[in-house]
């Protein structure tokens, strides 16, 4: 808005009236944000539409371009690896149920029938019957990493033409997202992007195709919809509001599409480079005719192989050896910090993808305790997202069908008082950390069951086992190894101190 002053100034001086607009203008400018301003290098970019805006767009050209580095760049298929292994496990999360009667006291009978019934579900929960549930959660982890996004669908009960697999009526159907059509939506119905939405954003339901678009079967493809309270959906989000997930290589396809071509490049120049090429130059060029391999455009085809030689040259034409240094000094270098940024981007950890290992011990341990914060957030949300409503609705469909029996002095309402039992931060050096984890019990600052579940491992099955060993070896009569006496018990045993003497007199008269 122009300031009167500046007007009634300008009109009885126009001169001074543009000094005034300038000094105005400079004050504007100091006033604001220096990031803000464009300028002839830095132009600025930016984008404010909603989230659900920005990915529509680009949503299957992002999952196309991941897919396809994993099948092709070995880099790429290194990164999804180190994440679901550190992320779900080789045994996927565990659960470890802790049921309580009414005093507050665990059920242990109850918790070993609930854990039992758990495991024996754990072995194809899956409704193609393909998969363990520990291998469903990697596929889903793996999916949910590379695409964005995965999806699974509660099957409870009975259901026609189709058996559950175990005593608890209860399976999981997974579905990709290019099942859920993100090209679809319809704002009279407050569908975005498949999604079936309430005027609160509230997930209402999903339009879901019955088979996968890609497909190449033959079959109906159709579309039908499914209640939101039967769906999981899990999905990476950086905006609030946003409806669908985009893949955690984002943000750095294009890096890992340039070192792959990079090192492409690098090894057909080395390859080159190892080739050793001879020629022989004809004496009388008035004798010579040409002959060789043509292309369609009757182009001249060399065959360039190791010891090669050429000697269908045109008169006067002569080659010459290509010089060249291959693989360059510094390929490494240039790749470590590519790597580097690439894990910055992924949450991956550099030493893991990249498979460099060097440094000292507390470089090491530096980079394991910082990046483990990344794997455990990823962590409890596919827990929160994937595993904690899956054991919710098999604990209800368990005590509806029957499959495990209640005995009256239980509480009820902690049937799913559970311990999720996600990856442990791995040790560098066991002595090291065995003592640390010493010190801490000895201090009681934490428990022997948190020091057990650290390690991967059930609180509960480890005591057995123990127990089972002792009671083999005292039935075998059995003994441990004695322990070696310290100086300080040697000078107070008589018979040790006696032999002690002995030795010493002898290695006297040997003297």
């Amino acid at each position: 808005m122009k300031n009167p002053i500046d007007g009634i100034v300008g009109f009885f001086s126009p001169e001074s009236g543009l000094r005034r607009a300038r000094a105005r203008k400079a004050l504007d400018v100091v006033s604001r944000y220096e990031a803000a301003q464009p300028s002839r290098t830095r132009k600025n970019p930016g984008d404010n539409r909603s989230g659900d805006a920005v990915v529509e767009m680009d949503l299957a050209t992002l999952r196309g371009q991941a897919r396809h580095l994993e099948q092709n760049y070995d880099f790429a298929t290194g990164i999804l690896t180190t994440l679901v292994n550190n992320v779900v496990g080789p045994h996927g999360i565990g659960v470890e149920f802790m049921p309580k009667d009414l005093s507050g006291d665990i059920h242990e009978g109850l918790a070993t029938a609930m854990n039992r019934a758990y495991r024996d579900w754990a072995r194809r929960p899956e409704c193609t019957g393909q998969h363990s549930w520990a291998k469903t959660q990697r596929l889903l982890a793996r999916t949910w990493f590379r695409d964005g996004e995965v999806l699974a669908r509660h099957l409870e009960g009975a259901i026609p033409g189709y058996k559950h697999a175990s005593a608890v009526p209860y399976s999981l159907e997974c579905f990709e997202p290019d099942f859920l059509p993100h090209d679809w939506s319809d704002p009279s119905s407050r569908v975005v992007q498949g999604v079936q939405k309430s005027a609160w954003g509230q997930v209402q339901g999903y339009w879901l195709y019955d088979e996968h678009p890609g497909s190449n079967h033959g079959w109906k493809n159709k579309l039908r919809f499914h209640r939101g309270d039967s769906i999981e959906h899990l999905k990476f989000v950086s905006r609030l509001h946003q409806t669908r997930g985009v893949s955690i290589f984002a943000s750095v396809l294009d890096r890992l599409n340039d070192i792959k071509d990079y090192e492409s490049s690098e090894r057909v120049a080395a390859k080159i480079a190892s080739m050793m090429v001879g020629f022989i130059q004809k004496g009388d060029p008035g004798l010579y005719e040409a002959e060789g391999d043509e292309d369609e455009k009757g182009n001249r085809l060399f065959d360039l192989q190791a010891g090669g030689i050429y000697d269908d040259l045109q008169p006067g034409e002569t080659v010459g050896t290509i010089q060249s240094n291959r693989p360059s000094t510094l390929l490494t270098p240039f790749l470590e910090t590519m790597q580097r940024m690439v894990a910055a981007g992924t949450n991956a950890s550099f030493s893991s993808i990249a498979k460099n290992y060097n440094g000292t011990y507390s470089s090491q341990r530096q980079e394991l305790v910082e990046q483990f914060v990344n794997y455990t957030a990823l962590s409890l949300e596919f827990c929160e997202e994937i595993v904690e409503p899956v054991v919710r609705r098999w604990v209800r469909m368990a005590q509806l069908s029957g499959a495990i029996d209640i005995p009256p002095e239980v509480d009820v309402s902690s049937l799913l008082h559970v311990d999720f039992i996600t990856p442990s931060m791995p040790w560098i050096n066991p002595v090291h950390e065995a003592q640390a984890d010493e010190i801490l019990l000895e201090n009681m600052l934490i428990s022997p069951q948190q020091s057990i579940r650290r390690r991967g491992r059930n609180p509960h099955e480890v005591l057995d086992q123990t127990a089972s060993w002792n009671k083999s070896v005292k039935e075998k009569e059995l003994t441990t190894p004695a322990k070696r006496p310290t100086t300080s018990d040697a000078e107070s045993d008589p018979v040790t101190k006696a032999a002690l003497a002995m030795l010493e007199g002898l290695n006297n008269e040997g003297g």
